[in-house]
């Protein structure tokens, strides 16, 4: 059998020191988006479960309106009966569960109101997470398309990607998010 031999171009780290460097910030932009990833799909589901939580107050909110506008009904059908000696006690007793509806309702509606904020507060970071990780993809694929074809501005516009991409990603970190409000002038 005849020997074959195949040439090949050799681009061996110890030829190709650009190589070496590319293929570290490559791994630098992969773990740094590992982290910005996880850290949006975490944000997500706190805005799922912040959005459940105001649904589920909206919806005791309403409850608690309902038998409000029941305790008022009775209220008025036992005002028409005109008996008032004996309409009184049972109208006494509505009266105070109206109250207390009333009361019950307005802390139910603060509560949701709250849970809709942190809703909105949620997907806000998801948003800025998300934004940051489309960033980094972008900077890893840019990157890693240098040993495609050798290019340093395959390496250097990847890593302007990625750069601004974690700089993104930073502004929804729970420290820095409140100096970005400051800066830009609102939350």
């Amino acid at each position: 059998m005849a020997e074959i031999e195949i040439h090949h171009e050799h681009h061996s780290d110890a030829h190709d020191p650009m190589g070496k460097t590319v293929g570290f910030m490559v791994g630098i932009i992969g773990v740094v988006l590992a982290i910005v990833t996880i850290a949006a799909h975490r944000e997500h589901t706190a805005a799922v479960i912040h959005r459940t939580e105001a649904n589920d107050a909206w919806a005791y909110y309403q409850a608690k309106k309902i038998r409000e506008h029941t305790a008022s009904v009775g209220l008025e059908l036992l005002g028409a009966l005109g008996d008032t000696a004996r309409t009184e006690k049972a109208m006494g007793k509505l009266e105070s569960q109206r109250q207390k509806y009333v009361s019950d309702a307005e802390e139910i509606k603060a509560r949701a109101e709250a849970k809709d904020k942190e809703t909105e507060s949620a997907e806000v970071l998801a948003l800025k997470y998300d934004l940051g990780e489309g960033f980094l993809e972008l900077g890893l694929v840019l990157s890693s398309l240098y040993f495609l074809g050798r290019q340093k501005f395959f390496p250097a516009i990847g890593g302007f990607s990625a750069i601004c991409g974690l700089l993104v990603a930073l502004t929804a970190f729970p420290p820095l998010s409140g100096l970005w409000a400051a800066l830009v002038g609102h939350g």
